[in-house]
Order: structure tokens, then C-alpha cells, then sequence
């Protein structure tokens, strides 16, 4: 790790880039994207490094309070966007969903004590961070969608970045990539044990959380091109996002944050509704998607 330690970080979104951290370029290509943003004190504040910020913060793990093969890995105090990752423990090797900008020893002594990595899965390029940095740490493969490819920031000396071409792939023996798109054309969903795992791909809406009492037209996912500035998604995207989950069960979703977990029997059914009350709102009476059946 500290022959990368001084490669730049930006602070704000995580990303980590093949660029001294002395010699910063004037912007960074995520946060410069509409998806993204630069804050008010503008991007020469946000430049950092992991060397910068070695010491500065610590991993924290959580484990799920019904599901207890599965970890969330979240940074404090926060670096980059504050996502967390999702650690699963699965018979055929443990599996990384997503990936934060922070990794030290403890970190990696950790995920070691737990019998390392099989594969690192990313969803989206807004959560890219320092994931060669994962990969190297554990000698194991990191997926990422081929439509994503050109937000890559850091060029692959190890050949250990793999590119998932088709609209799923299987990571080990019942885990599932699924690439809904939507977000990023290559965004994915992952799918294991009857859980979603939809990072920004799907956003579970606060009215989501509660589960009793529901008033006809409550929402409980939205689909969102910017979730910071808050820009919806078209209904072609939204459709296809759909048709991209819909073969597959689930009774538990969750989502790029801490506090974003939804469970239930009917959760297919609560992500189609939602989707038709955002695709009506935005006055698409006559849209296909109002036409699917109920899963």
C-alpha cells in the first residue's frame, strides 16, 4: 500500500486517481459530472491522499441485525461519500459489494481474520474510490460493468479488474451481478440469498422504512439519474430497471447507506408500485410500465 499512498484522493467522492498527489488537476472528472458535485469551497479544498489520511480514521463494522453473515464497512469520520460497503460471507468464498475510499491494516487484518476476499464487487463508478487498492490488498478479482469503463481512473497493472459484458454474471456460486443500468448505464444490482443488494441503483425512500398502515400511493423506492441533485430518471430507465430485477426473489433489499434496509414479502410488488407512482408524477399516463403485472 505505500507505493499508492501518495497517488490523489479526492475527498469529496473517494475516487482515487493515477496522479501525483503534488500535482492536482484542476477538477475532478466525478465530481465535475451533473451526477456529482463540487462543494461550495470548490475542488482544490477536496484533494487529499491515503497517506494524508492514514491515521485520520477508522473502518467500522456492523453486523446486520437479522442477517448475520453480511457486515456493513463504513469510515468515521466520513471520506469521500459516505457509502458503505457490504461484506458477505457465503460458502463459496466472501464476496465485497461496493467498496469505500479508506483501507488500512486493521481493515485488512479483518477481512483476513474472516477468511479474505473471493471477489469485490463495484455498482457504480461513484463508489470506484480505491477499489484496485481492495483488489491488491486480497489478491482477488474486482467486477465493474464494461458500459462504466471509461470512468476508470487508475489503469490495472495487476489484471485484476474483470468487466461484466452481459446483464448478469455470476460471482461465486449463488451471487449474482445484475446490470439494471439506470443510474449509470452500467449499473448493477447484486443478488444473493434472496437479497438485493441495490446500492444507488434503487434509492429506499424514508416512507419505505415503515411497514404498517401504508396509505394508498406511499412510495417506497425512488429512481434517480442525480440522487444529490436530485434529477429523476426517465420511465424508459425506470422500465428497464424492472425488467433487469423481476426474475429474481427477494425479501430483503438494501442500499448504498447505513439505514437503508427494507424488508418484507411483498418488496417486488412495493418496487413496481413505486415505480408507476414516480413514472405517473412525472405525467407519463400512458407508459408501458404502468402496464406490468403485479409480480
Amino acid at each position: 500500500m505505500a507505493g499508492s499512498d501518495n497517488l490523489l484522493l479526492c475527498s469529496t467522492c473517494g475516487t482515487q486517481f493515477d496522479i501525483p498527489a503534488d500535482s492536482p488537476p484542476s477538477g475532478c472528472r466525478i465530481c465535475d459530472d451533473p451526477r456529482q458535485f463540487v462543494p461550495p469551497s470548490g475542488q482544490s479544498s477536496c484533494w487529499t491522499s491515503l497517506g494524508e489520511e492514514r491515521g485520520k480514521h477508522e473502518n467500522q463494522w456492523k453486523q446486520d441485525g437479522v442477517e448475520k453473515r453480511m457486515w456493513s464497512i463504513t469510515t468515521e469520520p466520513k471520506l469521500g461519500i459516505g457509502q458503505r460497503a457490504i461484506f458477505l460471507e457465503t460458502p463459496e468464498g466472501n464476496v465485497l459489494w461496493d467498496c469505500i475510499a479508506y483501507l488500512d491494516e486493521k481493515t485488512i487484518e479483518t477481512i483476513n481474520s474472516k477468511g479474505g476476499l473471493k471477489a469485490i464487487v463495484i455498482s457504480h463508478p461513484h463508489f470506484y474510490t480505491t477499489h484496485l487498492e481492495w483488489a491488491k490488498a486480497f489478491n482477488c478479482p474486482v467486477y465493474v460493468s464494461r458500459e462504466d469503463e471509461k470512468w476508470l481512473n487508475r489503469v490495472d497493472n495487476w489484471n485484476l479488474r474483470r468487466f461484466i459484458e452481459g446483464l448478469t454474471e455470476t460471482i461465486v456460486p449463488g451471487v449474482t451481478a445484475i446490470k439494471a443500468g439506470g443510474h449509470f448505464d452500467g449499473s448493477l444490482c447484486l443478488h444473493w440469498d434472496k437479497k438485493l443488494l441495490h446500492a444507488d441503483t434503487l434509492m429506499a425512500a424514508p416512507s419505505g422504512l415503515y411497514h404498517k398502515d401504508r396509505q394508498p400511493g406511499t412510495i417506497s423506492y425512488s429512481f434517480m439519474w442525480s440522487i444529490p441533485n436530485m434529477i429523476p430518471l426517465p420511465p424508459s430507465k425506470i422500465h428497464h430497471i424492472w425488467k433487469a430485477v423481476k426474475p429474481f426473489e427477494f425479501d430483503a433489499t438494501h442500499g448504498g447507506f447505513t439505514g437503508s434496509d427494507i424488508r418484507g414479502p411483498d418488496l417486488k410488488q412495493r418496487i413496481l408500485e413505486s415505480m408507476k407512482i414516480q413514472v405517473r408524477s412525472m405525467g407519463h399516463d400512458m407508459h408501458s410500465l404502468l402496464e406490468e403485472p403485479s409480480p
